[in-house]
C-alpha cells in the first residue's frame, strides 16, 4: 500500500507544481538566474523532502562542514538505489545538478525540473554525445554550479562499491573544482532491497573532506578514482 501511495502522490505532486515550474521558466527565460536558482531550490527540496516522509526514509548526515563554500565542487557519490537522488538533493547544502542518464530525458515534467536545477543528461551508448554531456558539466562548473556524479553508472542495488568510469574526474581535473567524495549506505533498503517495494529505511551519508586537482598531474589523476572509491567503501 506504502508503494501505490507513493507512486500516486509522485506524479499527482508533479502535475500540481505545473504552476511553479512554469514561473521557473520564465526566471530562466528572463536571464533572473539567481532568483530561480533560489526558487527551484525551495521547491525542489520541498518535494523530495515530502517524498523521503512518504515512504519513511530517514537520513543522518555527518561531514557537511567538509563541502566548499566558496567554490563549486563535484559531489562523487556511490549509488545504491534511487531514493539517493532525493537524499541528495536534501542533504547537501541545496540542489546540484545530476550528470544523469538519457532515458529520464522522456519522462514528463521531470527533465524540465532537472534542467532548470543544472542536471545533465548522458547517452553512454554514443561516445561523442557523451562527450558533449560533460562537456556541459564542465561549463556549469566554470559558471559557479557544483555537480553530482554517480562514477559506478548504474545502481549496485546493495552494499557493494563498483568500479568507477573516469567521467567525474575529468570534469573536476579540467576546471580544477575539488572533489568532495559522498557514501551513502543504506538507501537500498528503502526499494531495491525489497523487490522494489517501498519500505521504511535509515540512511547514513557521509560527507568526506575534498580532494584537490588543481595541482595534480596526469600521472596522480589515473590513481585518483580508486583511492577516492577507497575512500567511499571505508567510511561506511
Amino acid at each position: 500500500m506504502r508503494t501505490i501511495l507513493w507512486f500516486c502522490y509522485f506524479w499527482i505532486s508533479l502535475i500540481l507544481l505545473v504552476p511553479e515550474m512554469l514561473y521557473a521558466i520564465y526566471l530562466h527565460r528572463h536571464g533572473k538566474l539567481a532568483r530561480r536558482d533560489a526558487f527551484v531550490g525551495k521547491i525542489v527540496t520541498f518535494w523530495m523532502r515530502s517524498l523521503l516522509k512518504l515512504a519513511g526514509v530517514t537520513v543522518h548526515v555527518t561531514g557537511q562542514e567538509n563541502i566548499p563554500s566558496q567554490v563549486p565542487c563535484v559531489f562523487v557519490c556511490n549509488h545504491q538505489g534511487y531514493f539517493d537522488i532525493p537524499i541528495l538533493l536534501c542533504y547537501l547544502d541545496g540542489p546540484h545538478g545530476f550528470i544523469a542518464k538519457m532515458q529520464l530525458r522522456y519522462f514528463p515534467f521531470i527533465r524540465i525540473w532537472m534542467r532548470l536545477f543544472g542536471c545533465v543528461f548522458i547517452d553512454r551508448d554514443h561516445p561523442r554525445e557523451s562527450m558533449k554531456a560533460l562537456n556541459q558539466a564542465i561549463q556549469n562548473l566554470r559558471d559557479g554550479y557544483s555537480m553530482t556524479i554517480f562514477p559506478e553508472g548504474t545502481r549496485s542495488r546493495g552494499d557493494e562499491v563498483g568500479e568507477f568510469k573516469s567521467g567525474a574526474f575529468r570534469i573536476a581535473y579540467k576546471t580544477g573544482a575539488p572533489i568532495v567524495p559522498v557514501c551513502i549506505d543504506g538507501s537500498y533498503k528503502a526499494m531495491e532491497g525489497n523487490g522494489m517495494w517501498i519500505k521504511p529505511a535509515h540512511v547514513n551519508l557521509h560527507i568526506l573532506p575534498p580532494v584537490q586537482t588543481s595541482n595534480l598531474s596526469k600521472e596522480q589523476l589515473k590513481t585518483l578514482e580508486e583511492e577516492i572509491r577507497q575512500q567511499i567503501i571505508h567510511s561506511k
